[in-house]
């Protein structure tokens, strides 16, 4: 320790001596003088105590306001002193972080270190004390330990510390903490088991490592080089979008047909961003206030997933509605009297589409911030199109079968070819005249194994065999069609001639009864 933090160590040592002394003896004599009298004493002895120690010092507790939850001020001041300070430090400890597999080094208790801001010196110290109440039952090993830091400085910079170096150091200590973090993949659990005890019990989590980026994603150079731009435009963005009005988040669309890499375009987002994934399960979700605290549970830079949307928009009630007043109706039931137990089962709550309209971008919406609501579907033109609006869905993204430039991208993954080959021109045109996704491309790229290994020669002429046969399978069943649609028109026009000559009949014969 330097001779300005021994200085700053016998100043505080001076002050909290001076400061226990006049609250001994104000301890004695305030219950014998009058109120004014008492206020004025209270204010000299608080000057005098300011005259004797120049310095002020501000602690950072590690119990947070709620109750067996760690305080975030207290972990982010951690992160920025392991990262910014702890190489000046003599004594460190190392551990591996909280949904980290990064190896985290920061200050040991009773470690003191210097930090220099603005031109200003500040001295942080680590450190902690015995709790007072003892608990009969520790839900935490050392709970009846609570740790603290400290940090000192000089009473002319409390604004500057106050106002601009406390808000740096939260600032600095979150991106620390985003930086070291493991990124989680989030599913929703069934209601019944939230833990109203338990913080973020509505979700679990599994380490997010899905190694697709925008490099290895089969897609047009041109089409990912826009995403890239529009995801780059709205994680810079929080200014503008303060600016402009509105929260802090942006829908995605993507639609196709399967296999085209919809729920792999989803990973390389994340990647890029460095996002949590929260994959969202509808059929999971009771009603709308279960849906709003999923929502208000989830933390920024995170994208929020619904997989497969059109497959859970059932969930609106309009079509199950319509089946049951059909089914009553039919079977006459809609004239009998409900029992309690019936009433409360056909009117259960559900999720309804009004509900997830508002999950999307009503008031809730806005909780939060930096965070991505996309939805995948397989058929677009079945959602309602209040739900793909934009403002909504911002961005609409066409996941479609296999193009030229996303062969190449594959072709280089699978088989390391970075320039040319001389049955790329045949591909070409394969994949113009075929339907074929990316995921079938990428099977028949696929070198087998190692004993087995192929030749990129051989593993491009099964490509070009298998784009052959559904070129093929593709005309015949095109002409299946045709035949079938020929026979179909030939049949109705035999009907509708049979039905022209029976009326025929009908009305002659009724001529030759009135002659009659």
């Amino acid at each position: 320790m330097g001779m300005a933090a021994m200085t700053v160590e016998r100043w505080l040592t001076l002050g909290s001596g001076v400061g226990i002394s006049i609250m001994f003896l104000w301890s004695k004599v305030q219950n014998h003088i009058p109120a004014a009298l008492s206020v004025y004493l209270t204010t000299s002895a608080t000057k005098l105590a300011s005259y004797v120690n120049p310095y002020l010092q501000i602690t950072i507790s590690e119990q947070g306001l709620e109750r067996f939850q760690r305080s975030e001020f207290f972990l982010t001041v951690e992160a920025y002193l392991s990262d910014a300070c702890a190489r000046r430090a003599r004594k460190l400890k190392a551990e591996l972080g909280k949904d980290s597999n990064n190896l985290q080094v920061s200050i040991d208790d009773y470690e003191a270190v210097t930090d220099e801001f603005s031109g200003t010196t500040l001295w942080w110290y680590a450190s902690k004390k015995q709790s007072n109440a003892r608990s009969l039952i520790n839900l935490y090993p050392g709970q009846d330990e609570s740790r603290f830091y400290r940090v000192v400085f000089h009473k002319r910079d409390r604004d500057l510390v106050v106002k601009s170096y406390l808000p740096f150091v939260l600032g600095e200590g979150r991106a620390v903490t985003v930086r070291n973090r493991q990124r989680r993949l989030f599913t929703n659990n069934a209601s019944k088991n939230w833990n109203p005890y338990r913080a973020n019990s509505c979700w679990s989590h599994v380490p997010f490592e899905h190694p697709a980026t925008f490099d290895t994603l089969a897609m047009d150079p041109e089409q990912k080089e826009a995403i890239v731009d529009d995801l780059k435009a709205f994680q810079e963005g929080k200014e503008y979008y303060a600016k402009v009005g509105k929260a802090w988040k942006r829908g995605y669309l993507l639609y196709g047909p399967p296999g085209t890499g919809k729920s792999t375009m989803i990973a390389a987002m994340a990647n890029f961003l460095d996002y949590d994934v929260y994959d969202l399960e509808l059929t999971a979700v009771k009603n709308n206030t279960e849906l709003r605290k999923l929502f208000i549970e989830t933390t920024g830079k995170s994208i929020i997933v619904i997989e497969d949307i059109d497959c859970s928009i059932d969930l609106t009630g309009k079509r199950l509605k319509a089946k049951k007043a059909s089914a009553n109706k039919e079977s006459g039931e809609d004239d009998k009297p409900k029992l309690p137990g019936d009433l409360e089962k056909d009117e259960a709550p559900k999720v309804t589409l009004s509900g997830l309209l508002n999950f999307i971008d009503g008031l809730w919406s806005s909780c939060g911030g930096e965070r991505i609501i996309m939805f995948t579907t397989n058929h677009k033109e079945k959602l309602d199109p209040a739900l793909i609006r934009r403002g909504r869905m911002d961005k609409h993204i066409e996941m479609s079968y296999c193009s030229f430039g996303g062969f190449k991208v594959l072709a280089k993954n699978y088989l390391d070819i970075v320039v040319e080959h001389d049955m790329f021109s045949e591909i070409r045109q394969l994949l113009e005249d075929t339907n074929m996704s990316p995921a079938d491309v990428a099977e028949n790229l696929m070198p087998m194994s190692k004993k087995k290994k192929r030749a990129p020669e051989e593993c491009l002429l099964g490509l070009i065999e298998a784009l052959k046969k559904v070129k093929e399978d593709a005309v015949a069943a095109n002409a299946k069609e045709e035949e079938e649609a020929e026979m179909k028109n030939a049949k109705e026009k035999e009907d509708g001639d049979v039905k022209k000559a029976m009326a025929w009949e009908d009305a002659n014969g009724d001529t030759k009864q009135v002659d009659k």
